[in-house]
């Protein structure tokens, strides 16, 4: 996503709209509309940063435009896949495309325009971000916990950027059962996850994520991401373990109120 829209660098804000419909909830904005458009139209977006799985906007003068995507949020640079969800549209100056859209089916994400202070504030509560960490420190942060390591992993003030279906792929790649507690994985096992980790976060992005049956995940030009032709699990209850090779399938559990995909048998 960061990559994507990567293009507005350099761009200055002409104008900023927020369109509003009766029938959806409307995404959580702060400050309120008036000061955010206040305070963004005429600025120049100096570069794209990512904060675990948030995007950000790094503004001349030092503020940040944060988006928090969440489940259903996307950020655009052309159409969206329907207008009566798209929350924001800022109309660029100086570069191309001319538009950067946000979107967001079921309102979930957030939209804050913070401050150097605030956003440290906000920096502070955000764990490492799960590509920068050196060998041996996810063990570090994770490996003392009783919770099983699927929930630790998605834990973003522990470790950011780990979303649900890598999870899953990861614990499969590393064969470990996603309910097991993280103080019961051995050196070895951690050692298989942190790779597993970078191996698998960076073929999502290679790949630009993954786009589900729902359809809801859309590239920044409104194109599927295509890692989901690589899951190994995620999404593939009752179809034989690729590593397995059809000596057991796929199941389904829900850990933390979120769908879980493993192999009992390699991931025992």
């Amino acid at each position: 996503m960061r990559r994507g829209i990567a293009p507005v660098v350099g761009a200055r804000v002409r104008a900023l709209r927020f369109p509003r419909s009766r029938r959806i909830k409307p995404l959580t904005i702060t400050p309120g509309r008036r000061a955010f458009q206040r305070r963004v139209v005429g600025r120049r977006i100096e570069a794209i940063d990512r904060l675990g799985k948030r995007i950000i906007l790094v503004l001349n003068g030092s503020d940040r435009v944060v988006f928090e995507p969440r489940m259903t949020g996307l950020a655009l640079l052309t159409d969206p896949p329907t207008t009566e969800h798209l929350r924001a549209r800022f109309e660029l100056a100086g570069a191309e495309p001319s538009e950067l859209l946000l979107w967001d089916r079921r309102g979930l994400g957030t939209l804050r325009l913070l401050d150097p202070d605030e956003f440290a504030e906000v920096t502070g509560r955000i764990g490492p971000d799960a590509l920068d960490l050196p060998r041996g420190e996810v063990r570090a942060r994770l490996g003392g916990r009783r919770r099983p390591i699927k929930v630790a992993l998605l834990d973003q003030a522990l470790l950011a950027g780990v979303g649900n279906i890598y999870a899953s792929e990861l614990l499969h790649m590393a064969r470990v059962h996603p309910t097991r507690p993280c103080d019961a994985l051995s050196a070895r096992e951690w050692t298989a996850v942190e790779r597993a980790l970078q191996r698998v976060l960076a073929d999502a992005i290679r790949y630009e994520g993954s786009t589900l049956n729902d359809g809801t995940y859309r590239t920044a030009l409104n194109e599927e991401g295509g890692y989901q032709n690589h899951h190994r699990v995620y999404g593939r209850e009752g179809r034989a373990c690729p590593r397995c090779k059809g000596r057991h399938t796929v199941e389904r559990i829900v850990l933390a109120q979120r769908a879980t995909f493993f192999c009992a048998r390699c991931q025992a």
